[in-house]
């Protein structure tokens, strides 16, 4: 198997133009398989354009950019590939909302999961296949959250949602979860306890996580490798320990206090 087949992702040349603004300027960067690596880097840096990026949630320039997930290509010159599809079933995306459907029960959000592998309409009606239902009770069970299965999803706290929208991930057969600000709306407890499982996928299942924070101390405590960018390149690329407070002063500028949630307090 080559290197970009194993990696979960590989970015080449990538930029990324809104209007006058480059959000990504000729990035290159690759995460390989089972990697925890967190995206950092101050508001506007490119960090959450460049997950979007590679799950093909957003286009990049046309140009010799190209991103590939897996080994398959997802972007090229500019335009998002049919393989993009294939790609996006073996990535479980998490995102800072959420993303679950407030009216349907936190299992019924949870057996979405199963959409890419049934037919169409077994889904609409909720006619699911019982060893994914089982599946589904035991992702609620691993992220601690099962006794909620039945309550609607608008009814849970910040914390339980998104543990729900991981057990989606985790039913959905994902190789890799990539989580863009999943901390950000949640009080510091839930925020560690949602990071602890992030960290458990990655370290028991070998899951690859590619994670974007605003929060550093939770990118040095919780991820093997961090990865900066400002003004859309990548400023540091390396371990968590290599950071020190002159970097990153240097990568937030006026924004480095406020960079950290708990370790400044």
């Amino acid at each position: 198997m080559t290197a970009s087949a194993a990696a979960v992702a590989s970015v080449r040349d990538v930029s990324k133009t809104f209007g006058a603004r480059k959000a990504l300027n000729g990035v290159s960067v690759e995460v390989g398989a089972g990697e925890m690596v967190a995206l950092i880097g101050p508001s506007g840096s490119g960090k959450s354009t460049l997950l979007r990026s590679i799950t093909g949630l957003q286009s990049i320039d046309a140009g010799k950019g190209t991103i590939e997930v897996f080994g398959q290509t997802v972007q090229k010159n500019g335009r998002i590939t049919g393989g993009v599809r294939g790609a996006r079933q073996k990535l479980g995306m998490i995102f800072q909302q959420f993303n679950l459907v407030g009216r349907l029960s936190l299992f019924s959000n949870v057996m979405l999961g199963a959409l890419g592998r049934i037919p169409g309409w077994k889904g609409v009606l909720g006619v699911w296949p019982s060893a994914d239902k089982r599946k589904a009770m035991e992702a609620l069970h691993r992220v601690g959250v099962s006794d909620y299965a039945a309550q609607r999803a608008n009814t849970l706290s910040g914390g339980q949602q998104q543990r729900g929208a991981i057990a989606r991930a985790l039913v959905q057969g994902a190789q890799a979860i990539l989580a863009d600000e999943p901390v950000a709306s949640l009080d510091p407890v839930s925020a560690r306890k949602v990071m602890e499982l992030l960290v458990e996928l990655n370290k028991r299942d070998g899951l690859g996580v590619i994670v974007t924070l605003h929060q550093v101390d939770y990118a040095i405590r919780y991820c093997d490798r961090v990865i900066a960018l400002k003004a859309g390149q990548i400023v540091y690329d390396g371990p968590a320990t290599g950071l020190d407070t002159k970097q990153l002063i240097d990568i937030y500028g006026p924004e480095f206090e406020d960079a950290f949630w708990e370790a400044k307090a």
